[in-house]
């Protein structure tokens, strides 16, 4: 149903936007990238948990014996990706890193089409294409610079995000409380060795305060659900939300003034989402896109 669509669209722009305020609270924390991802883990964990209890009539015990290879699957996921997008946060730029995220939707309706022959329309690989455009006049010929290690870090993000959303669209009737309490819980424990928690300056707490019991887990709930209503292809459309996003925060919060080429990517990548979905959906006359 196209308005089943439209939801699942709606979903995957506010998660992508949430998420992308991600970028700004670790550079607002100033803390080191396990630090970061240990207390966000800590602080949402209770937050999915009281989500399930609230909402869900089948508890956190109940649900993994009900599917404890999907959940597993998707918390690990999930685990990479935020760990790895974290850790690129702080070792190169996030202008790289969010652009690089913006290439998710190659990643996603690739593995979509290989695991569930979900095939995405010629919108949607038009709107990819042109998004790709946007993505290049933001990043120009910076990837690699100031740390290729970043930059690296950032794909090993994109493809377990993108892998992530073929399970959760795969797996529709999973609990998305269950699944994303799993993940904070396996980031928490793989990271605790490693962190400092105690003696952070103040700031550092207010930012991951903001980030772990707030904007990360709304994202992270809207955007899981979105393949519930929508193609795995269509959600990840959404992506490049967060690379305009992101650099929207930075001017707001650094004083970091986008160049010419930055703005113009970003106007691409909002030409090319709107292709994909409204616009595609308007000049069919509401009829539901092929899939």
């Amino acid at each position: 149903m196209v308005d089943d669509r439209r939801v699942g669209w709606a979903l995957a722009g506010l998660g992508m936007l949430l998420v992308s305020t991600d970028s700004l609270f670790v550079r607002l924390s100033q803390a080191g990238a396990l630090d970061i991802a240990f207390l966000v883990a800590v602080l949402s964990f209770p937050v999915f948990v009281l989500l399930n209890r609230r909402f869900e009539e089948t508890g956190l015990r109940a649900s993994l014996r009900q599917a404890t290879g999907p959940l597993v699957a998707v918390a690990v996921l999930s685990s990479v990706s935020q760990l790895a997008f974290i850790t690129a946060v702080t070792r190169t730029d996030v202008a790289n890193v969010v652009a690089i995220v913006a290439a998710t939707p190659i990643a996603a309706a690739t593995v979509a089409h290989l695991a569930l022959g979900e095939r995405a329309s010629r919108q949607v690989w038009v709107a990819i294409a042109i998004t790709a455009v946007g993505i290049g006049l933001i990043v120009g010929g910076s990837v690699g610079r100031p740390t290729l290690d970043g930059d690296l870090l950032a794909f090993v993000a994109i493809a377990a995000f993108a892998i992530n959303i073929v399970v959760w669209r795969h797996h529709p009737g999973l609990s998305r409380y269950v699944g994303l309490a799993l993940s904070s819980l396996i980031t928490a424990a793989a990271t605790a060795p490693f962190a400092a928690p105690f003696g952070q300056e103040p700031r550092t707490y207010l930012a991951i305060a903001a980030m772990g019991l707030v904007f990360s887990p709304a994202g992270r709930i809207a955007h899981s659900s979105a393949p519930r209503f929508a193609p795995a292809a269509d959600v990840a459309l959404f992506a490049p939300v967060e690379t305009v996003a992101a650099t929207l925060w930075a001017w707001i919060a650094f004083a970091e003034i986008p160049t010419p080429a930055t703005v113009a990517g970003a106007v691409v990548i909002v030409a090319g989402v709107l292709s994909g979905t409204l616009v595609s959906d308007l000049v069919k006359g509401g009829e539901p896109l092929d899939v």
